[in-house]
């Protein structure tokens, strides 16, 4: 029991920061500030995606850092296959740094620097296959800003030292030579981090050794044995205090949760909140698969850029609510396991990690935690403008955009789990993190393909409105709850954008009765007008809800042909009867006349159907009467208000503001 109330509070905790905070929007706003002093580099992109003629297998990073003096003297070793013959290649490093020499099989060979890349000159011409390996020397102070890729800094009132990494999208050749694109994974990486004894220097991977040096430094020497993008490679270095948590992933086997964290910020709240990593570990892998990089470790390590970046193993964080350890723990299994191919398909990244705060908020607090994540993120994406493929990946503004790229992408997830249902939904996930761009880098077509392969349906209609289409559907439908045959027939109308100009989805249509019963269809909307019709169920329709539980992106305007009452029986006690105000804010007001005496009650339900409030009338004569109801604790959104008078219904929709 001791377990299962700690597991409680550190739970209710946890969802109380999810409330207090967008981990999306964290991640977003401080990639988008990383990305600033980018703009201003000359020659910036010009290397981008680094020489397609190489094959990178293998980064080493030796680096001696002097926060004193800003500086950065490094020996990096890139091993690479030549992915055709040639007896050149290039490296991507920016200045100020500066290459001292560069050594092929321990002999220096010719270099050539520019702005923004080292021209090798090999002692020969080498084959296609060929496995080669160099090692650049090279030294200056890096770019940096005060969120920049490489960044020296202090924190807490005694302003101690701090250095720290921050590579996304185009940073990493601002401290290390590299083959710069995110398509081009190494299949493994070791950084060795040498400073003042005072440091705790953190990287990716296990920790292997650490070295007290002769001249007052220490060496950490960091292994990594799964395949890394080069933006994902790191450091994080200052007077750390480490507090260890455990993930217990099977009977025998458990695996480090390392947290660095600034001494000033190591409190017991902080320690509250970092006890819930191990929570998400489990929730995650039981969605997702295993941890992928479960040999090793992961952890935080405290920076201060404003938000959090999913460096592989050991995200670099600047606080710890759920929410954002969240989003950054999602991305080890999308973005760090499966990395976008190009940063057009950046949504695979961001997309999916903010989905994983959804998935998150629902284990915390059920559907209704679940729905007011997605409520959210519908609000956000409805704002989107583009396609959620990015088309100007030059600007940081568009690579990192909350509303499209992080929240549209998390919808367009949300809305294949609502086609597929959820088993299928967390089947194509895992299916395609086991997929063959498991550990390598994948585009939205890779997605798609697994999708369709999982579930045995037809996507392509879905990738090419959402991700590469632009906007939302807008519906109205409209109806005759009244009418006396035996057929419903609703009329669906939907306007867009120019792209698509009608969206095609699956749409449920839930029909609720008078006496409570309801019954739920699935029709397939791709027309800009369709008319459906439904067997009508004996009895007096109360509702019709489109989209019942909101698995789509829209807009949707109900319009009943008969919109005064929901029971048309003409030997009603009733003569008239209205609510107001509406839309309503504190309370609503009910008024009605009779004809004669009757027993009348007063019923608020929402739109899935479910009763919020019954206030029943005493035995009343004829006359005109009112009932004031308060809605204290409604949300806004749109109710029905339902009218019984003796055995007969009436109903009318209210708006809540």
């Amino acid at each position: 029991m001791k377990n299962i109330f700690k597991v409680f509070i550190i739970s209710f905790l946890s969802f109380f920061a999810y409330a207090q905070e967008d981990g999306a929007d964290i991640c977003s706003k401080s990639k988008q500030e990383a990305f600033k002093r980018f703009r201003d580099l000359r020659n910036a992109r010009v290397a981008y995606p680094g020489d397609d003629k190489i094959d990178v297998t293998y980064y080493k990073l030796n680096l001696n850092i002097s926060h004193a003096q800003q500086y950065l003297r490094g020996e990096v070793t890139v091993a690479f296959k030549l992915k055709s013959a040639s007896s050149t290649c290039f490296l991507d490093l920016r200045s100020p740094l500066k290459v001292d020499s560069v050594k092929l099989d321990n002999k220096r060979i010719t270099f050539v620097q520019d702005a923004s890349k080292v021209n090798l000159t090999f002692d020969k011409s080498y084959p296609q296959g060929q496995a080669l390996s160099v090692i650049v020397f090279y030294q200056g102070k890096p770019n940096t800003s005060a969120f920049g890729s490489f960044t020296f800094a202090t924190h807490g009132s005694s302003n101690a030292p701090v250095v720290w990494s921050l590579s996304e999208p185009y940073g990493a050749p601002d401290w290390f030579p590299c083959k710069d694109t995110p398509a081009d994974k190494a299949d493994s990486s070791d950084v060795w981090i040498t400073m003042p004894v005072s440091f705790v220097s953190v990287s990716n991977g296990a920790l292997v050794k650490v070295l007290d040096n002769k001249d007052n430094t220490r060496t950490y020497q960091w292994k990594n044995r799964y395949p890394i993008a080069q933006y994902l490679i790191s450091i994080a270095c200052s007077n750390y205090t480490e507090y260890k948590n455990y993930y217990k992933y099977s009977d025998k086997d458990s695996m480090t949760v390392n947290h660095f964290v600034y001494p000033e910020s190591f409190t017991a709240a902080t320690k509250t909140q970092l006890d819930q990593t191990p929570f998400m570990l489990k929730l995650f892998s039981e969605k997702f698969g295993l941890y992928p990089f479960i040999k090793e470790k992961y952890g935080h390590a405290q920076c201060d850029f404003g938000g959090g970046m999913e460096h592989q193993t050991c995200t670099s964080i600047n606080s710890y609510g759920g929410s954002l350890v969240a989003h950054e723990l999602t991305h080890q299994w999308f973005g760090d396991k499966i990395t976008c191919k190009n940063w057009e398909n950046i949504w695979l990244n961001e997309g999916f990690a903010t989905y994983g705060e959804a998935i998150y908020a629902e284990a915390l607090g059920g559907k209704n935690g679940y729905q007011a994540n997605i409520a959210g993120n519908a609000t956000r994406a409805k704002r989107a403008v583009g396609t959620l493929y990015v088309q100007n990946i030059s600007n940081e503004s568009e690579i990192f955009n909350n509303n499209r790229t992080y929240s549209k992408g998390a919808m367009v997830l949300h809305m294949l789990r609502g086609i597929v249902g959820d088993e299928k939904f967390y089947k194509i996930l895992q299916n395609y993190l086991v997929s063959s761009v498991a550990y390598s880098a994948a585009t939205t077509e890779d997605f798609q393909k697994v999708a369709e392969e999982t579930t045995g349906l037809k996507l392509d209609y879905f990738f090419k409105e959402w991700v590469y289409g632009e906007g939302y559907p807008k519906y109205t439908y409209t109806y005759n709850p009244n009418e006396a045959s035996k057929e419903l027939k609703i009329t669906i109308a939907q306007s867009s954008g120019t792209n698509p100009i009608v969206f095609s989805m699956p749409v449920d249509i839930k029909i609720i009765m008078a006496d409570g019963t309801e019954s739920l269809s699935t029709v397939f909307i791709d027309k800009a007008t369709q008319e459906i019709t439904f067997s009508k169920p004996q009895g007096v329709i109360s509702q019709v809800i489109f989209d019942p539980e909101n698995k789509i992106l829209k807009d949707v305007t109900e319009n009943k042909v008969t919109s005064a009452v929901t029971g048309n029986e003409p030997e009603s006690n009733l003569v008239s009867w209205s609510i107001y105000p509406n839309p309503a804010d504190n309370q609503v007001v009910v008024g009605f006349g009779l004809s004669k005496q009757a027993e009348v009650e007063v019923e608020i339900f929402d739109k899935l159907g479910k009763k919020l409030k019954s206030e029943a009338v005493e035995n009343l004569i004829f006359g005109n009467y009112s009932k004031q109801i308060s809605l204290n604790g409604f949300s806004s959104g749109t109710f029905l208000v339902r009218l019984r008078i003796n055995d007969q219904y009436f109903g009318k929709t209210l708006i809540v503001k």
